[in-house]
């Protein structure tokens, strides 16, 4: 397995929610998986699954994964797709981002997926999602990534994914304009537990995951 360069999330370390959707696909297949990031994934280097960990090629623990059968409850509601849009209007890291070239949210990246969650007034995030041509599991794993930790980034307070577990239903169609959805279910000192949820143009659920941020 390797992390292209492109798919980055903090500089030099591959995006967390892309990185655990590629880890996963090689440990699980399609069904549910948690990932735990123990270091920031290495960028163009080969990783290797043994067992259920992912090994750099000095033998460091990249991540631990382990089934995830128990998603049923993180299932964040729909938002409809004007007030995703207006949301997303008023994306806090189009003025302040910790890390501006992260391939998913992002806004130095033209590139990227270019999602841009914003605050709703109940506290969850909403973006749209424009489903690019290359559509794959790890797509919608770095989907589900982001706008789960703009439930509690804000100016000064940068946060990392630290574990990820996702259920995929389907794929997005390449170009449906599709919403993502986050929520924050608690934190605990550094850490921040939250939802996110993947919906189709039709409101149908196409991937959720819940996840743990941590502050740095």
């Amino acid at each position: 397995m390797i992390i292209e360069g492109r798919f980055n999330g903090p500089p030099g370390s591959g995006n967390g929610g892309w990185s655990a959707g590629v880890f996963a696909t090689a440990y699980g297949g399609n069904e549910p998986v948690e990932v735990t990031l123990r270091r920031p994934p290495p960028l163009d280097t080969e990783l290797t699954l043994v067992g259920s960990q992912v090994h750099d090629p000095a033998g460091e623990v990249v991540a631990q994964l382990r089934p995830a059968p128990d998603l049923d409850d993180a299932v964040v509601p729909p938002v409809d797709l004007m007030t995703a849009r207006s949301a997303s209007a008023a994306y806090p890291g189009l003025v302040d981002h910790p890390f501006p070239g992260c391939y998913v949210c992002g806004p130095l990246r033209t590139d990227g997926l270019r999602i841009f969650p914003g605050r709703l007034p109940d506290g969850r995030t909403a973006a749209p999602v424009r489903a690019p041509v290359r559509l794959d599991v790890a797509t919608v794993w770095a989907v589900l990534d982001c706008p789960g930790g703009w439930v509690v980034i804000g100016a000064g307070r940068p946060y990392v994914l630290g574990r990820i577990a996702a259920r995929v239903e389907a794929l997005p169609c390449p170009g449906d304009e599709c919403v993502v959805t986050g929520a924050l279910v608690r934190t605990e000192g550094r850490k921040a537990f939250v939802h996110t949820s993947l919906y189709a143009p039709d409101d149908r659920l196409l991937g959720h995951a819940r996840a743990t941020w941590l502050a740095v």
